[in-house]
């Protein structure tokens, strides 16, 4: 091209980012719906639109314009809270499903294993029981798409397997014992996603709930486990929100009013623009009688701690574990012409007595922010509670007893938990990390299922009878060895031994029935649960 057709192109460029401007200004005094947006010409958003075009039209290489106008969103929100963020159709849709209640598939819980998919439960009367797939099936084939070992990613495999209700898929199946591949057609419907993991009586009269999330369905499946716990004769009640990071504000409101009376305040919002919006409950709750502890720990956040916060302030129950995360900032989500979502942070929870959640940030400064729990290990506090120092100024009062209480980041709970980390050692981590105990139980469950099954029909007797051997042990720090996680001494791996039985049963336990068979196990070994029941025996 000569060098006069290349100064006229670039002249037009530039004439067009001009006129686009100008058709900008023009109109300046435009409102939308939400907001006046003024184009005048020191306007940060008319410089914003320029910038844009610019580099879209004039720079050197080509750009996915999509892209850039995405990292520049991303930039400004960076910039502000931990909590405010951007998220594209694909993300959104993810992190949706978990809290919609449901999601449109064949209905198998599964892991990966060896680069094939295993199926670990199908689903309770779901689409693939009905049709025959069992547990420790194995899924090569989804349509005409080998899927097993060729390293496909996950999300490649979730786009095949899922899919709108009523649509057919036909699966492969490698099964145990059977020498030729299996074909299955299977006609895609909506699975359900439960938010309680585990109703069951604990001890005598007492009851227990474990909340993961707070989603769509949660309060319909905490009123049914109260009602199922009733009729087992419960009278106290033990609800853990541990590990819980949150979810819909109208769930936790709805659970937290079935313990408080009428009238009372269960949270409150406010921000800048936003004005003060408080969340009463009805007092028609139907647990407002027995005795109630509520477990968190440092993974629990944002709902859940509306729920803690509200029975802490009205001296309702006991707070049993450790300082909850500290997320106490409410975002509304702006959804965009493409399906992708801005969740933008506009206001503070609060709860009753006045206390706001939301423990201290620095903008931009997202990393360090992450590292919370890591910087709390550090600092003692996960094991130490003397090491937990509250400013005067952040002191507030519960509204019945009048007991002190402190804001400036998460709900501290009346009777401390420290982290063990005798038994909780580095060694164990590593090995969690690098998902060596995760995956060798799926290896151990995988080869042993049909005799497992055979000589434990009940939870019951596995419960009773079942010993974790030494076997799957010795694999799991070969495994580790081969990862580069190894022990630092013979102590270290005595200590990790005990607890590391304790998982492994409880992992089994879940494979072969349900995560509230996990749960059975595991909280009989954790301190949290045990000082609960210390307390209200």
């Amino acid at each position: 091209m000569k060098k006069t057709d290349q100064r006229k192109t670039s002249m037009n460029k530039l004439f067009r980012i001009v006129l686009y401007a100008a058709i900008l200004s023009l109109h300046a005094q435009s409102v939308s719906a939400q907001m006046r947006i003024n184009f005048g010409s020191d306007s940060p958003m008319r410089k914003l639109q320029i910038a844009e075009m610019a580099i879209n039209n004039l720079y050197v290489d080509s750009v996915d314009e999509k892209k850039l106008v995405e990292d520049a969103i991303r930039g400004m929100l960076e910039k502000l809270d931990p909590h405010s963020s951007y998220s594209t159709p694909k993300e959104v849709k993810a992190m949706n499903e978990p809290l919609q209640g449901n999601f449109e598939g064949i209905g198998v819980q599964f892991n990966m294993v060896d680069d094939t998919l295993l199926v670990i439960q199908p689903t309770l009367k779901g689409p693939s029981e009905k049709v025959g797939i069992l547990a420790g099936d194995r899924i090569v084939k989804v349509n005409d798409s080998i899927i097993a070992g060729v390293k496909m990613p996950r999300e490649d495999i979730m786009r095949r397997l899922r899919g709108p209700k009523g649509t057919k898929v036909r699966l492969g199946i490698v099964r145990r014992g059977v020498s030729e591949m299996l074909s299955f057609t299977v006609v895609r419907d909506k699975i359900p996603v439960k938010s309680v993991d585990a109703v069951y009586m604990i001890r005598p009269a007492i009851g227990y709930i474990r909340i993961g999330n707070f989603g769509a369905t949660t309060y319909k499946e905490f009123m049914e486990a109260l009602s199922k716990l009733y009729d087992k004769g419960m009278v106290d009640l033990i609800l853990d929100l541990q590990d819980n990071g949150g979810g819909y504000l109208q769930a936790a409101v709805m659970v937290a009013n079935e313990f408080l009376e009428r009238k009372d305040l269960i949270v409150y919002t406010e921000g800048r623009t936003q004005p003060r919006m408080d969340y009463d409950a009805m007092g028609n709750g139907k647990f407002r009688q027995g005795r109630v502890f509520v477990l968190v720990n440092e993974y629990t956040a944002s709902a859940a701690e509306i729920v803690s916060g509200a029975i802490q302030d009205h001296d309702r129950g006991v707070i049993v574990g450790r300082r909850t995360f500290g997320k106490g900032l409410v975002q509304r989500p702006i959804d965009l012409p493409d399906g992708s979502m801005i969740r933008l942070t506009v206001a503070h929870y609060y709860t009753p007595s006045g206390r706001c959640i939301q423990k201290p940030y620095k903008k931009g400064q997202l990393k360090e922010y992450e590292q919370d729990f890591e910087n709390r290990l550090k600092h003692g506090e996960l094991t130490c509670r003397d090491s937990i120092h509250f400013d005067d100024s952040l002191r507030y009062e519960t509204l019945r007893q009048h007991r002190t209480v402190y804001g400036g980041g998460g709900i501290m709970p009346d009777e401390f938990v420290p982290l063990d980390t005798t038994r909780y050692t580095r060694f164990h981590r590593q090995l969690a990390v690098k998902s060596v105990i995760i995956n060798s139980t799926l290896h151990y469950i995988d080869d042993h299922r049909k005799e497992l099954k055979k000589e434990y029909p009940t939870f019951e007797s596995f419960d009773e009878r079942y010993e974790v051997p030494q076997s799957l042990i010795d694999a799991i720090v070969q495994e580790g060895e081969k990862k580069n996680v190894k022990p630092k001494d013979s102590d270290e791996l005595e200590r990790t031994i005990p607890y590391l039985r304790v998982q492994l049963k409880a992992l089994i336990a879940r494979d072969l029935w349900d995560m509230n068979e996990y749960f059975r196990i595991f909280n009989e070994s954790s301190d949290i649960v045990k000082r609960a029941l210390l307390l209200l025996q």
